[in-house]
């Protein structure tokens, strides 16, 4: 009968609508752990699309200048607050031009003593890719002056416009994402070394052991984490080196972070001591240290991978809030938080509403690796069935 297991000499023989997913269940069982989680990972396009966000930005912070045609820490006051360039096809007689190009920019006295920048119909500079301008090293290393974009010579184009300094935007935006995704990297890193390790020590050993330090993680987090961020960044002094003060203030970002992950671990690895691999490990003599490092630990890769894409969006929140309130990073190390510094007056940001724009930098980092890190704890269960 279709649908039913047919027997021939007492042995069940799958019908050939049961077939297929019995091979596919056999086929899975033949592959890896890392292959399985790399199938069901790329199966879920928003998590593909958090990856490519948080790729999308490491490439923009890593090949800042690059993407920089004008030096994004150079003066010139001149051109202080000047909005985002426009891109026309069309000009102001109505000519289709295959190429972009932008007007050039004029500033016009109002009535009320007020000044604005309009745009100049009578200039106009086309745009165009891997322009010669100013001096720079890629990756510190190889010099160079060639950039992905730029106008014709005489012209200016600002795709986010400028700060009161007149920096530009998008560039500052892009060189800032060294430091708010190096730190939150480093300050995660730290954060997962150490939660993983003693989670891993607190749920193996058990006993006393165990006791002892999850009282010391209660500890830890009875701590708000805020108040103490803010009260530990406050105290760094102004002399230190830019070094300096990106070690210490990841290492402050990492102190409360650990705790959680630790609980994690350990409850994973209360599980996993009793499995019969770690009996067998025990009885063959392997020493505490190869049972932790080499047998339980890396079952537990895949959470505290997932822990890790989780943490970082955390990081760069704290970092922003606590630059934005002028008791983090600070000139002239520039980061999301500290560009955001300049959107707190009202006055401010109602004439250049442009300058809010390192939000949108700090919201992408946040949904691109919430999404990654989703994407990550459903693949890190290949078996499941959702």
């Amino acid at each position: 009968m279709v649908g039913q297991a047919e027997s021939i000499e007492g042995v069940a023989r799958p019908t050939p609508e049961a077939a297929p997913g019995q091979l596919r269940l056999r086929r899975e069982s033949s592959e890896t752990y890392f292959n399985l989680v790399w199938r069901k990972f790329r199966r879920s396009r928003i998590a593909i699309a958090g990856g490519l966000i948080v790729v999308g930005l490491f490439i923009l912070a890593i090949f800042a200048p690059f993407f920089s045609p004008y030096n994004p820490v150079a003066l010139n006051m001149q051109e202080g607050y000047l909005p985002p360039s426009s891109l026309h096809f069309i000009d102001a007689e109505g000519n289709l031009h295959l190429r972009p190009f932008v007007y050039g920019r004029k500033q016009v006295l109002k009535a009320d003593m007020t000044s604005s920048w309009e745009e100049d119909m009578t200039q106009r500079y086309f745009v165009r890719l891997f322009v010669e301008a100013w001096d720079y090293k890629l990756l510190g290393l190889f010099p160079t002056n060639r950039h992905l974009y730029g106008v014709d010579e005489g012209g200016k184009i600002y795709l986010l416009g400028t700060d009161r300094f007149g920096r530009d935007i998008f560039g500052r935006a892009s060189l800032a994402g060294r430091i708010s995704l190096s730190m939150s990297l480093f300050g995660t890193v730290i954060s997962i070394i150490v939660g993983s390790v003693v989670g891993v020590i607190s749920g193996y050993y058990g006993g006393a052991v165990d006791n002892w330090i999850q009282r010391f993680v209660e500890f830890v987090q009875s701590f708000p984490q805020l108040p103490l961020w803010m009260s530990l960044a406050a105290v760094i002094p102004i002399t230190w080196n830019q070094f300096t003060v990106f070690v210490i203030m990841s290492g402050i970002f990492a102190l409360l972070s650990w705790t959680l992950l630790a609980r994690e671990v350990r409850g994973k690895v209360l599980a996993l001591r009793e499995t019969d691999f770690v009996l067998a490990a025990k009885e063959m003599g392997a020493s505490d240290r190869r049972i932790i490092f080499l047998h339980l630990l890396p079952n537990t890769l895949s959470h505290i991978i997932v822990v890790l894409t989780l943490t970082i969006p955390t990081i760069i929140l704290a970092e922003s809030f606590l630059s934005f309130l002028g008791i983090g990073i600070q000139e002239p190390l520039v980061s999301w938080g500290t560009m955001m510094r300049e959107a707190q007056t009202l006055q401010t940001l109602g004439f250049n509403q442009w300058i809010a724009a390192p939000v949108f930098f700090i919201i992408l980092a946040v949904l691109g690796f919430n999404f990654l890190g989703d994407g990550l704890r459903d693949a890190a269960d290949p078996y499941s069935i959702v």
